[in-house]
């Protein structure tokens, strides 16, 4: 078992810095085309055995130094009670949207073995097969939480707004439902053998700090402080979060992911003794190698004092990024830093 990065998670010592990449199993990948063509994304998300096939691929194509569980992270949301469905155009859409007391009292706590049983089976299977560790997940509270409210995605969170501000005593409900269904998917997550669990916040960026230290902030460290019992590695992402990051160190997170818009440098000094995970914009996987080798190089130095470093990019790999660029990448990562002369 290659455990580089969960050494880094740890703040040990490792001998060059692990890489992965988020939404590294997806679109980018002519071989995850090739299963997603016969099946829509909920099925493929439900089948253990398809599941474990694309989570391996960009192991074994890239040699990244960690996986990550092919999943989504509103399958515990479809669990408690909200019908989903995604549009190839739109993303994934709620057409129940929760609003009011009675669609938060239809909300169930599912119980995670049995309703979301193919993401267990899958981490159990893919623990057979995988050499390096694997990483299972979960989105935030406040993050979920925008999704069920709007129906959807959204650009200006009308709705989740308007119940934070107007009606917060239903808003803290509904993310205490959440929350309480996320630790426990969780918590079934690492018992299945899950080595790693990160919580994606992608949408906590859009609170001023004082509305994320009230209304996103204690849910996320509810979760944390319930899966502490667990031993394993917890990652809190917080995107577009900078402003947020101080905020973010209380989350009791042992790593805290970073999006690019962050110098790593300055990060380090705010995040103290937890490991950082980031953070190159996604975007740059497309400058020349040699440009893509020096930004590599600088943002290893600026990481240089971290108590641990998983590099990663600031988001998710881009579905037009060709998978060279990111073979790229990672070899430089492992070049660079093994020969210590970024770190």
């Amino acid at each position: 078992m290659n455990d580089t990065f969960l050494k880094a998670c740890r703040g040990e010592k490792t001998d060059y810095t692990p890489i992965w990449m988020m939404r590294q199993a997806g679109r980018y990948l002519p071989e995850y085309q090739k299963v997603r063509a016969n099946f829509t994304f909920l099925e493929l998300c439900k089948t253990p055995e398809l599941c474990v096939e694309v989570t391996l691929q960009p192991v074994d194509i890239l040699g990244v130094d960690a996986a990550i569980l092919f999943s989504d992270i509103l399958i515990p949301m479809e669990a408690m009670g909200a019908p989903l469905y995604f549009h190839e155009g739109r993303g994934p859409i709620f057409p129940e949207p929760v609003r009011t007391r009675e669609a938060l009292d239809r909300l169930i706590v599912p119980d995670p073995e049995l309703h979301t049983g193919f993401v267990m089976e899958t981490i159990r299977l893919l623990r057979k097969e995988l050499k390096v560790p694997l990483i299972g997940f979960s989105g935030a509270p406040f993050t979920l939480a925008t999704y069920l409210i709007e129906g959807g995605s959204s650009k200006v969170f009308w709705e989740t707004k308007k119940m934070m501000f107007t009606q917060p005593d239903l808003f803290h409900s509904l993310m205490e439902k959440i929350t309480a269904c996320t630790s426990l998917y969780l918590q079934a997550q690492a018992r299945a053998g899950a080595q790693a669990l990160q919580i994606f916040d992608s949408w906590a960026g859009v609170l001023a700090p004082c509305d994320f230290e009230e209304f996103a902030l204690p849910y996320v460290q509810k979760i944390i402080s319930d899966l502490k019992a667990t031993g394993l590695p917890i990652i809190y992402f917080a995107n577009n979060g900078a402003t947020l990051l101080e905020l973010s160190v209380q989350s009791g997170a042992d790593v805290l992911g970073l999006d690019w818009r962050i110098d790593i440098g300055d990060a380090v000094k705010v995040v103290g003794n937890r490991a950082v995970q980031g953070n190159i914009d996604p975007f740059a996987l497309m400058l020349p190698k040699d440009k893509l080798r020096q930004r590599i190089g600088n943002l290893l130095h600026g990481a240089r004092n971290a108590h641990g470093h998983i590099f990663n990019l600031g988001h998710g790999i881009h579905q037009f990024t060709p998978p060279d660029q990111a073979k790229i990448a990672i070899d430089a990562v492992h070049e660079l830093s093994a020969n210590h002369k970024y770190r």
